[in-house]
């Protein structure tokens, strides 16, 4: 199964996804969004599949400051695209993508029920 795994190689949590993926034999290919940003095009495919308020990391400074009007255009799916295409560190990490289908975030017992 071929999977790509989105994110920052210095998040805590895309730390304790990759540790997971080599403790359990998975095999992937990491795209780091510091060195190759974000696709639009892909970051478009996330939100459509998980909605908006599931892609976007509302808990990280980048985040937190925005102005208000930027608060508002990234809560508008259209607009939260370009947004974090500009901010990658707003995308919530890491994003999984398998012949499945998408997981955003790391949670393990659905990471298993994935991958394993």
């Amino acid at each position: 199964m071929a999977i790509d795994i989105y994110g920052i190689p210095n998040c805590d949590t895309v730390k304790k996804a990759r540790k997971w993926l080599d403790a359990n034999g998975v095999d992937y290919t990491f795209h780091d969004y510091k060195k190759e940003g974000a696709d639009p095009a892909k970051v478009e495919a996330w939100i459509a599949e998980h909605g908006v308020d599931v892609v976007l990391n509302k808990r990280g400074t980048t985040y937190r400051k925005l102005s208000d009007a930027e608060k508002e255009d990234a809560a508008d799916s259209r607009k939260a695209v370009a947004l974090l295409v500009q901010h990658p560190s707003m995308i919530k990490r890491p994003v999984a993508v398998h012949a499945g289908g998408t997981l955003v975030g790391f949670k393990e017992d659905e990471w298993s029920a994935t991958f394993c």
